[in-house]
């Protein structure tokens, strides 16, 4: 099915002239801030010069005042701290830096991270367990907990002081912790409610820092661990996130901890040692890395281990320190590959072959021997492939448990909810979902979630969208436009790379296939201005090419990128999707 070009046409004219007039800026770039809320001078000032000294006050965070107390409490009378997370990339950078912090100044402090098979998601019996019986009289959850009602009335059955730390949206009942830490509270006067799980640790920080009058600069160096988890958990890149983003993108670019630098050194990003031993990366580090590379080798650690192995990479002080953990975590990550290659093949096979699967509206597929670390990953495959909001199951310590994911416009956790009195248990987001059930309730949960998404999805919902930002030609992109276009970034939910479209495009003879995967290789002009021409790929497109090399026009949809080979760096268009104009139909 072909995809919906959607052109963004709302902007208002006088704005978008202002803008260039006062930004010196081209009318495009003008529209793009527009797009983003900015209409003024400062607003755009800010935008493009984020500042440290505009994030928050953390006390703003209702509970943060009773959390630094009980932690400083803990502290003065050596008592056991125990940092707990959950075993994703968000939980495990939350865990590693609110440890790390601690560290500096006390040493009565450990972590835990839930074993994903035999504990599963959020705060477990388990662990409640291993801290009454280890004398821990303090556990600060961190990107979970805010729905573990019956595991923290556990620990405070033990005399266990709970301190929930969760950006994930509340049920009508909080937790009986001694302090719940959570943006999205209906009564929390923090005014920024997007912040990732590390990015409330890092918060947690701020207020232990600025109670003991420590200069915030000692704090910087955190902010690496911060944007790995803005990226890998697709938080809006928004307000205080953007800010976040762009000082921990300058952090791993300059001086990254020893954990995330040797991941990046395994994943062979390219870099070079200077006189003075500090390691200099020849590319700049970007969001897209964090997301591709950096994040999945973290994750597998959970995925095919345990999420505590990622801690230990991260909290490493020393490079000698960290190359066992990141060769493992790298063969981990191959593993993972290798899994999530096989188990999608095997699930798109059952859709294929099922002519009822195949026309659904939703995707639901059972399978008790895959792999539960990869699950959430196959159901991004499946949405990819037939867009629509699609559950993928495993059978794991006598359930079955399962991961959601959803296309735009579609709230799958309203989905899910809706289905709740099939479920043992259930979390997550807009468009990505875990949960649990008993194996004799998968027929009715299929079903009513079936139908839940029969009656709230619309058909056009079930057409990948590409939001166009602006038409433009090729000769508006010159060195200067894409120069302030990359101050856009960092890029993210909320502040997306733009998507631009080009109408009326030929080639010059060099379109050919490239790689395994029938990419399209190709050179572009406009057939009345061929002085400006842009070399682009269009990943998995090759079934244009015969068109193309008839000489077909054909229009673009695609992002603006850099390309680097062999120490040279170009321009190149980055093809979303491909259309034959209009005028080459016969």
């Amino acid at each position: 099915m072909g995809k919906r070009w959607v052109v963004k046409n709302n902007a208002d004219p006088e704005v978008v002239r202002c803008l260039t007039e006062k930004l010196s800026i081209s009318p495009v770039l003008a529209k793009l801030l527009y797009f983003r809320g900015i209409t003024g001078f400062e607003d755009a000032k800010i935008f493009f010069r984020p500042l440290l000294n505009s994030l928050h006050d953390p006390f703003l965070l209702k509970d943060m005042d009773k959390c630094i107390t009980r932690i400083n409490s803990a502290i003065k009378n050596n008592e056991k701290i125990l940092i707990y997370g959950d075993y994703d990339v968000d939980g495990t950078t939350a865990v590693a830096l609110l440890y790390s912090f601690i560290k500096e100044f006390y040493s009565n402090v450990d972590f835990y991270i839930p074993d994903r098979y035999s504990e599963g998601y959020g705060i477990s019996y388990k662990s409640i367990d291993y801290a009454h019986e280890n004398g821990f009289s303090v556990i600060i959850s961190l990107d979970c907990g805010i729905k573990a009602i019956s595991q923290v009335a556990k620990a405070r059955q033990k005399n266990i002081d709970f301190i929930v730390c969760d950006h994930h949206i509340p049920g009508e009942i909080l937790p009986p912790a001694y302090a719940v830490i959570d943006p999205k509270q209906i009564d929390c006067p923090y005014p920024y409610k997007e912040l990732s799980g590390c990015g409330l640790s890092f918060k947690i920080a701020q207020a232990l820092s600025k109670k003991k009058k420590k200069p915030f600069s000692d704090l910087k160096k955190y902010l690496d661990l911060v944007v790995v988890s803005i990226a890998a958990d697709i938080v809006p890149v928004t307000g205080e996130n953007r800010v976040l983003a762009y000082y921990g993108l300058k952090q791993i670019n300059f001086d990254p901890c020893p954990g995330l630098e040797s991941i990046l050194f395994y994943s062979n990003i390219i870099r070079k040692n200077q006189p003075d031993k500090k390691t200099i990366f020849t590319r700049e580090i970007t969001i897209n890395d964090l997301i591709f590379i950096v994040g999945p080798r973290i994750n597998a650690a959970g995925r095919i281990e345990t999420g505590s192995n990622a801690v230990k990479l991260l909290i490493c002080e020393k490079m000698a320190d960290t190359h066992d953990l990141s060769l493992n975590i790298d063969s981990q990550n191959k593993e993972r590959r290798n899994l999530d290659v096989e188990i999608t093949r095997q699930a798109l096979k059952m859709i294929e072959s099922d002519h009822k699967l195949k026309s659904s509206k939703a995707t639901v597929l059972y399978n008790p021997s895959w792999h539960k670390g990869v699950i959430g990953i196959v159901a991004s495959r499946l949405t990819e492939s037939y867009y629509r909001p699609t559950i993928i199951l495993t059978r794991s310590n006598g359930m079955i448990t399962g991961s959601a994911r959803s296309v735009k416009d579609f709230d799958i956790y309203d989905a899910i909810n809706a289905c709740k009195d099939h479920l043992e248990q259930f979390g997550g987001h807009k468009y990505a979902a875990g949960l649990s059930l008993k194996q004799e309730k998968l027929e009715d949960f299929s079903i009513a979630f079936e139908n839940f998404v029969n009656e709230n999805i619309t058909d056009d919902m079930l057409v990948q969208e590409i939001e166009i930002d602006t038409t433009i030609r090729l000769y508006d992109i010159t060195d200067k436009f894409f120069r302030i276009l990359k101050q856009f970034a960092p890029f993210g939910p909320g502040n997306s790379n733009p998507v631009f479209l080009t109408q009326n495009l030929v080639e010059r003879g060099s379109a050919r296939i490239v790689g395994k995967n029938h990419h399209l290789k190709l050179k572009v002009s406009h057939p009345d201005y061929t002085r400006k021409e842009f070399n682009a790929i269009a990943f998995q497109q090759g079934n244009f090419l015969p068109g193309i090399q008839q000489g077909k026009q054909f229009d673009i949809t695609y992002q603006i990128e850099e390309n680097r080979w062999n120490d040279t760096t170009s321009i190149q268009l980055n093809i979303s999707n491909i259309r034959f104009s209009e005028k080459s139909t016969t």
